[in-house]
């Protein structure tokens, strides 16, 4: 039998916020979840899904633009 992790012990376990565990939930982003009524349901085994977000020195050079803009 699988056991499952609510979206609060899952964030816990991953270090990351309540909230951004239901946007990977919501995006499909984490395999084998499952919604029962208003609640996730995500397999105990599961590992944490990659970091998706951007991170190109393109980018981050843009942010030290606006931060030396600031000062």
């Amino acid at each position: 039998m699988i056991e499952y992790l609510s979206i609060r012990q899952t964030a816990e376990k991953w270090g990351l916020s309540k909230r951004r565990v239901q946007v990977l939930c919501t995006e499909d982003r984490i395999p084998g979840v499952i919604r029962i009524d208003s609640t996730w349901a995500i397999p105990f085994n599961v590992e944490k899904p990659a970091d998706a977000r951007i991170k190109s020195g393109k980018y981050r050079k843009c942010l030290k633009d606006i931060s030396k803009d600031k000062t």
